[in-house]
């Protein structure tokens, strides 16, 4: 018996052994599961499964209201929107309309709202970019800016590109920017006026009258209405009047030079301004501007403090007596002085009423809208939503 232990001790130190080495691959093959990395999916699996019953989700639908007196050939220009929405593969065919004499883009822009269209383009100059704007005001549908007039001073500001097919491509692909936007009542009446009209007296001024009528996504009220780059009154609007659409297109920006030039020493008129409801300030002015934005073409500046997006409007009044007085003025204007000037001054404000002892022409983004002796001017805060994927450019 006691010969029989060296065995013993044998076979119990080999099933320790075998128990030692089960435990430590039992102890290994866990720790390995514990760290190994998931399997990669199968690039199959990120797939839809092939099921005919299965419908794909529906393309996105856009609108482009186009203004035909911009082209010479409108059916090539309705081909170019086409081909090149459809090269965007999540886009279906566009809904292209036309503005008219009767409806320059109000009526259009509207039907295309009820048709529940994922963006509404706009082509054509300010003017039409204006009329547009001012229906998807106060709306959650973005706008597609695509500049084909003789200023095309939004889309400059915006520095959006200045052709059809660039200018598309930014519409359907760019991100979404909400920028203010300008509202102007001729001879506001007593339903229409502000807190500050009213009640002069106000120690301050309140917030804008933003939603005293009902004009947003429908016809707008006959006396209102939207600009995004610039209204005025006086010699601004004169040179409006007296531009014709014959001359833009032979001169382009040249022919607001030309008028410019001939009512320069239109008579001034007596203006008194009401900045934010506070005490009249007295002008006697050539021309009142109003602005959204405040560079011109050619690099010009008016408004060296304006902002698309920042909740003010700014305003100009400029008030030479004669030659002299303007060369002051440009000089002032062209060094991008951001000061007053002897003959020029600036406001800053959210609202801004202008009265006039004799009517004057009044004029919003480059189309005039009639005379009035009284003008209100108010901003609509990041109102309206645009496409732009580029930064606001300084070289316009």
């Amino acid at each position: 018996m006691n010969d029989s232990w060296p065995t013993i001790v044998t076979i119990a130190a080999l099933l320790l052994l075998i128990l030692l080495g089960v435990t430590l691959a039992i102890g290994m093959s866990r720790s390995k599961g514990r760290h190994a990395s998931p399997k990669r999916p199968t690039r199959s699996s990120f797939r839809p499964a092939q099921d005919d019953d299965t419908p794909l989700p529906p393309k996105k639908r856009v609108a482009v209201i186009i203004n035909p007196t911009k082209f010479d050939d409108v059916t090539a220009a309705r081909d170019l929107v086409t081909h090149t929405v459809l090269a965007h593969d999540d886009w279906d065919e566009p809904i292209i309309r036309e503005t008219t004499l009767e409806d320059p883009g109000f009526g259009q822009t509207r039907e295309a709202l009820a048709e529940g269209v994922d963006l509404i383009c706009a082509i054509g100059g300010d003017g039409t970019v204006r009329t547009v704007a001012h229906v998807l005001t106060g709306t959650s549908t973005p706008m597609g800016l695509i500049p084909a007039g003789t200023g095309n001073l939004m889309g400059r500001n915006l520095g959006l590109p200045l052709d059809i097919v660039g200018g598309l491509d930014v519409a359907l692909t760019g991100r979404n920017r909400h920028i203010d936007v300008g509202w102007v009542t001729m001879d506001p009446t007593f339903e229409q006026a502000s807190d500050e009209e009213l009640n002069p007296e106000n120690d301050g001024p309140t917030e804008p009258d933003v939603g005293a009528d009902d004009t947003h996504g429908s016809d707008p009220a006959e006396n209102q209405h939207a600009f995004l780059v610039m209204a005025g009154l006086g010699l601004d609007a004169s040179i409006m009047h007296t531009t014709s659409e014959e001359a833009k297109a032979r001169m382009g920006w040249g022919a607001y030079v030309a008028s410019g030039a001939k009512n320069l020493l239109n008579a001034r008129f007596a203006t008194r301004l009401r900045i934010d409801g506070g005490d009249p300030i007295s002008h006697t002015a050539r021309t009142i501007v109003v602005g959204n934005c405040g560079r011109l073409t050619g690099g010009i500046t008016l408004m060296p403090d304006a902002e698309v997006d920042d909740g003010i409007l700014d305003v100009v009044a400029i008030t030479p007596k004669g030659i002299v007085g303007w060369a002051g003025v440009a000089v002032h204007v062209l060094a991008k002085r951001g000061q007053n000037h002897p003959k020029l001054d600036r406001y800053r404000c959210q609202s801004i009423l202008v009265s006039l002892d004799e009517p004057q022409m009044v004029e919003v983004d480059g189309d005039v809208i009639g005379k009035a002796k009284r003008v209100r001017f108010e901003v609509r805060p990041k109102a309206l939503i645009v496409r732009t994927d580029a930064p606001v450019s300084t070289q316009v």
